[in-house]
């Protein structure tokens, strides 16, 4: 039995500093090699809070405050009811602000990203009927023809897993910046 114990000793230390040190130095410095302007991360992969700035699209919901120091998803079970509110005042908010620019929206046909938060707390990306719903309103807004806004966000549409599967999103920190380009 101690002869057990030692190899699954030697194994854990073994393991541990294999995977656990050197192949995440490995790929982190093949990674600075192969893609020196990309390993270092980007902003553009965090969501922001845009709610000061209605000519602008909005992220999706954050339980983190959109802080990436502390990504986190909520825990919260469907049985739970303080996520039911938490839920019920995502809608409440998305209509309010979204219903006047689409007339007709209601509850159910409100796509679900624009109401939960992601896993991390801190995603930028929304789905393309999201951002859709949302044109109505940045066009209005920022005085701009609704068309141009639509193809705004058909430059800006891609899908998942190098663009073979999955339904298109939008990440709203570059769709907003491609806004805030357009000259009216």
């Amino acid at each position: 039995m101690i002869r057990e114990l030692r190899t699954a000793a030697v194994a854990a230390v073994v393991l541990t500093l294999a995977l656990g040190l050197a192949y995440p130095l490995v790929m982190t410095g093949a990674g600075q090699v192969l893609f020196p302007h990309r390993t270092d991360g980007s902003i553009a992969l965090i969501g922001a809070d845009f709610s000061a700035h209605p000519g602008l699209f909005q992220s999706r919901p954050s339980v983190t405050g959109y802080d990436p120091s502390g990504t986190f998803f909520n825990n919260q079970g469907p049985n739970q009811r303080a996520l039911a509110d938490q839920l019920t005042g995502y809608v409440r908010a998305y209509l309010k602000r979204e219903r006047p620019y689409t007339p007709g929206l209601t509850a159910a046909t409100i796509p679900p990203d624009a109401v939960t938060a992601s896993a991390s707390g801190v995603d930028p990306a929304i789905s393309e009927q999201n951002a859709r719903i949302q044109a109505n309103r940045v066009a209005v807004r920022r005085g701009l023809p609704l068309d141009q806004v639509l193809r705004l966000i058909d430059e800006h549409a891609s899908r998942p897993f190098f663009g073979l599967a999955g339904p298109k999103s939008i990440n709203v920190r570059e769709l907003n910046a491609a806004v805030r380009d357009v000259r009216r």
